[in-house]
């Protein structure tokens, strides 16, 4: 996972895999009957979901190891906080900050989930230097990221919408930060999955109590084809996450996150595919892939060459 190449393809996988989580939860609405505009019954959706990526993950490790992994006594706590950040804060107010302001918005602002996690891992957690490379490397990703999401109403900013969205792309850049700290000396594989599951209990909870679930909302009909985008979403999350936080555990913040920002560029081309919406892609985003590869090239080029230098 330290090789410059595989750390590349798991990334640009974890990528591809949360940029098709995009045009398929807008499918798995429809399937399920929910509006995108009815916060608590998303946040519901959500926590069931992320609960089952949870399940996924811990029933993957007890089979590869053959045998029950539970967190030991001085783990939980730990769990907990991981939890708090990188399921519960991040999409609680991710869904209640969407709600709140326009798409565009929101795809620029939760980019800036690469800027934080660099930023603590550097400045507040001392992991890692924070140097030219990498501040031109996500000045360069945000741009691509600001060019594909430009539209002619422009961009502003609204503290309800737009600020719950920069928290929640505050709690992403903790919650990558804390993943590499403990990574050190506790199981990447495990964290990961008891942190989706304390964080889908607890959506699911909050969501249901604020009325996402009950008799004015309905009752959808249950379809194979809802059940199985379901079943996608928490693979999606399961598998991207734990690869995620294990690509974390070999490598510097910086060199990882920065592909954050292939996620809203991915997103937005395969919606477009998916959702048949092909005609409306154009020449922007050729220029945004251009400046956010140019971005991951350059955050990622001074590793290389200190490893030619020995």
């Amino acid at each position: 996972m330290k090789n410059n190449m595989i750390s590349f393809l798991g990334a640009l996988l974890c990528c591809f895999l949360w940029g098709s989580a995009f045009p398929c939860i807008k499918i798995g609405y429809g399937l399920w009957d929910i509006n995108s505009d009815e916060t608590w019954k998303v946040i519901c959706f959500a926590g069931v979901r992320f609960f089952l990526a949870g399940a996924f993950v811990i029933l993957f490790a007890c089979i590869s190891k053959k045998k029950l992994i539970v967190p030991r006594k001085d783990e939980w706590g730990k769990i907990l906080l991981l939890s708090l950040f990188q399921t519960i804060g991040q999409y609680v107010f991710f869904y209640i900050g969407l709600a709140h302001t326009t798409g565009v918005n929101s795809a620029v602002v939760d980019s800036l989930t690469t800027f934080f996690a660099i930023i603590i891992a550097s400045l507040v957690m001392k992991m890692e230097r924070l140097d030219f490379r990498k501040i031109l490397g996500c000045v360069l990703g945000f741009g691509g990221v600001v060019i594909v999401n430009l539209t002619p109403q422009g961009f502003t900013f609204s503290l309800l919408g737009d600020g719950l969205v920069a928290l929640s792309a505050l709690c992403y850049g903790v919650s990558s930060a804390m993943i590499k700290r403990y990574s050190d000396k506790h199981d990447t594989v495990l964290f990961s999955g008891y942190q989706f599951l304390l964080g889908g209990t607890v959506m699911t909870l909050i969501g249901a109590l604020m009325g996402g679930v009950g008799g004015e909302i309905g009752s959808p009909q249950v379809t194979a084809p809802a059940v199985m985008m379901l079943v996608y979403l928490a693979l999606v999350s399961s598998v991207a996450y734990t690869l995620w936080g294990i690509l974390l555990k070999k490598n510097d913040v910086s060199k990882i996150s920065i592909f954050g920002f292939m996620n809203p560029v991915i997103g937005v081309i395969l919606s477009a595919l998916l959702l048949g919406e092909a005609g409306q892609l154009g020449i922007k985003y050729v220029i945004s892939l251009v400046l956010i590869a140019l971005g991951i090239v350059v955050v990622n080029y001074e590793k290389t060459e200190k490893k030619t230098d020995r």
